[in-house]
């Protein structure tokens, strides 16, 4: 880190409620920065990379000055309005400014009559957010994921020799982390819709030496078995009340990803969520044993996707009752949903505009308290909801 950040000494912090978990300040924006002449214009999830850290590639590159080649100084901005046209040789429209860096590839190589090439195309040296790179360092310790999705596999709480479902698991950050909070023993079931995504969770859990997960392609709203099922088969569907702990963490409409310039669904593809939400919801509470736990949580801020889900929940299944949550460091639930001031505080909602937003330059960061900057990591992170359920068990 000292090597990326030029000899600057950044503070790793130990959360003092997750001590599984390393806070490292991100610094910016940064004020500083002097933009070139020559300028590169990227696409909006280009962009968004760019601002958690990563270089840029070729492949995300829309427009270039006219007569850039490698090695030239060049200022990246993201086309957040999508109306740059690739090949541009001057865009006009709205742009943000990313930062600085050098230019791996000439602008004749990226447009090229042969079509576009691959690999590094811009090297960020100067990025308006200057966050550490962790590609490739202590990757069988480390692993790196929002504050809020790392308090969610705490909150289920899943024990060593446990079965625990991960019903909509990609890209596997949870389903690892339930994993080594469970030592390894036991059983973690990880299941995704898509093919790839399941290839690359199962890659993590060979990284990361976890035994205990066992990952499949799979619908979920499908995972119930509709009739008995041979003794050996391992995957799904399952027979009901198969599962100690279940996390839903739903496929969501996503307002709460951070950083994102760009938002592309529509509000027909927005409020079709809550109905799968549901049909996953009403499998997950067959699977689930009596006596057990059940998480549901979103990574976005409607809302008809989190307390008006949990509303519905306890109407609709009797068995289910809402529980605390540990630990609790994000706020309560939002009114509107009909969910009475007790209910809301079981709740768990990250909200960002609970943060005051700030510029943490180079120097100040040298003068900040370790408890403030705990207290911003809180609070300024991704939109996320949790909720917390048990099933009653029989009589």
């Amino acid at each position: 880190m000292k090597q990326q950040f030029k000899g600057l000494c950044v503070p790793v912090l130990e959360h003092p409620k997750l001590q599984d978990i390393l806070l490292i300040p991100v610094i910016g924006p940064r004020s500083d920065l002097q933009k070139h002449r020559s300028e590169v214009i990227v696409g909006a999830q280009c962009g968004y990379a760019v601002l958690r850290g990563a270089h840029v590639y070729v492949p995300g590159i829309m427009s270039t000055s006219r007569f850039m080649k490698a090695g030239d100084l060049v200022s990246v901005y993201s086309d957040i309005e999508g109306k740059c046209k690739r090949g541009a040789k001057e865009f006009e429209g709205v742009k943000v400014f990313l930062g600085n860096g050098i230019s791996e590839v000439s602008r004749s190589d990226i447009f090229s009559s042969s079509g576009p090439v691959n690999g590094l195309g811009i090297r960020m040296t100067e990025p308006v957010y200057l966050s550490p790179s962790f590609d490739g360092v202590l990757p069988r310790l480390l692993f790196l994921q929002n504050l809020p999705s790392v308090v969610v596999s705490h909150v289920l709480n899943p024990q060593p020799g446990e079965r625990v479902l991960d019903m909509c698991a990609a890209p596997g950050g949870k389903t690892t982390h339930l994993a080594a909070l469970m030592h390894d023993q036991g059983e973690v079931i990880a299941m995704d819709k898509v093919a790839n995504k399941v290839k690359k969770m199962k890659q993590n859990a060979e990284l990361l030496q976890l035994k205990c997960i066992k990952a499949f392609c799979y619908d979920g709203t499908k995972a119930l078995a509709a009739e008995e099922r041979e003794a050996a088969q391992e995957g799904p569907p399952f027979l009901p009340e198969s599962f100690d702990r279940v996390l839903l963490d739903a496929p969501c409409s996503g307002m709460g990803q951070r950083p994102n310039m760009a938002y592309p669904l529509t509000l027909k593809e927005v409020t079709s969520y809550q109905p799968l939400q549901r049909k996953l919801f009403t499998v997950a509470v067959q699977l689930l044993k009596p006596g057990g736990v059940l998480v549901y949580s979103t990574c976005t801020i409607t809302l008809s996707e989190n307390e008006e889900q949990v509303a519905w929940a306890l109407k609709t299944f009797p068995c289910l009752q809402l529980q605390p949550q540990e630990p609790h460091v994000g706020g309560e639930g939002m009114r509107g949903a009909g969910l009475p001031l007790a209910q809301l505080k079981l709740l768990q909602r990250f909200d960002p505009s609970a943060a005051t937003l700030q510029g943490m330059e180079l120097d100040s960061l040298q003068d900040c308290r370790e408890g403030d900057l705990i207290s911003l990591a809180n609070k300024d992170c991704i939109g996320f909801f949790i909720a917390r359920f048990s099933k009653w068990s029989r009589q």
